[in-house]
This record gives structure tokens, C-alpha cells and sequence, in this order.
């Protein structure tokens, strides 16, 4: 139904884009949600095991993935991941990153160098971490 309308609300929905971009005020029903419980692990009767998931508009989830590219171009860029960290983003698969790991921890060992590994697991961040904190972090970034 959205590829039909297309022609229709691509002209509103860029103009609300860009008053967002400009005032830095999301419009009241691209902040709205509907907020469903999602089942982890563990007993369903727990209601720490379940996470919360923002069902949002149309319009909202189009204004993100704008905003994702523009901080990825950014990212990118500004060369705020260095190329030879192991990280999953975009164009770098899982098996790649794993075998590139492997082959440089393990001729470190066959040097007899010392080798120290930090794994961080960033699966539950979002649940956890203060939006306001994150974001700036992120002016941070931007800034500097």
C-alpha cells in the first residue's frame, strides 16, 4: 500500500523530515508508540524476562533510517571506528570478522607475543542505558 502512495506522502513526509532536522523537535505522532512485551528467555511468568518493543508510525521508522544513513555517512567519514577493529557493521560479515580475528590473535600466539582479548556484549544496551546519556555522547562525537 506504501509503494502506491508513494507519490503521495513523499512530499509530507520530507517536509516533516525536515522541519524535525530543523528545529531538533520530533512531531508528536512519530514519538508515539505502541509498546509489546517481548519474550527473552527463561519463565514466561517472570516479567524481567520479557523486553519491551516500540511499535511506531510509518513515519517515524522512515525518519530513523534517514537519520541511521546520515550517522553511519558520519561514522564512516569521520573514521570514528578504526579499520582494524573487529566490529559488525555493514559490508562486514560475521564469518569475515571471525577469521580475521582468528588469524591475527593466533599468529600473535605462534610469535609467543602476549594476547589480550575484550569481548563486550552490547545485545541489551538499549534496555538499559539512559537515552539522554547516549545522545550526548553522540554531540560529543559530532562536535569534537
Amino acid at each position: 500500500m506504501l509503494r502506491e502512495l508513494a507519490d503521495v506522502i513523499a512530499e509530507p513526509l520530507s517536509i516533516i523530515l525536515e522541519r524535525f532536522l530543523r528545529t531538533g523537535e520530533v512531531p508528536e505522532d512519530c514519538r508515539k508508540a505502541s509498546v509489546t512485551p517481548i519474550f527473552k528467555k527463561g519463565k514466561k511468568e517472570y516479567p524481567g524476562n520479557y523486553r519491551p518493543l516500540s511499535l511506531t508510525s510509518i513515519a517515524g521508522k522512515v525518519m530513523e533510517q534517514l537519520i541511521l544513513e546520515v550517522i553511519i555517512k558520519q561514522v564512516e567519514e569521520k573514521k570514528v571506528i578504526r579499520s582494524n577493529l573487529r566490529v559488525f557493521t555493514k559490508g562486514k560479515s560475521c564469518l569475515t570478522n571471525l577469521i580475521g580475528f582468528y588469524n591475527g590473535k593466533s599468529g600473535c600466539v605462534d610469535e609467543g607475543r602476549a594476547v589480550d582479548v575484550v569481548y563486550l556484549d552490547f545485545s541489551k544496551v538499549f534496555d538499559t542505558a539512559s537515552h539522554n546519556i547516549l545522545l550526548g555522547k553522540l554531540r560529543e562525537v559530532w562536535a569534537g
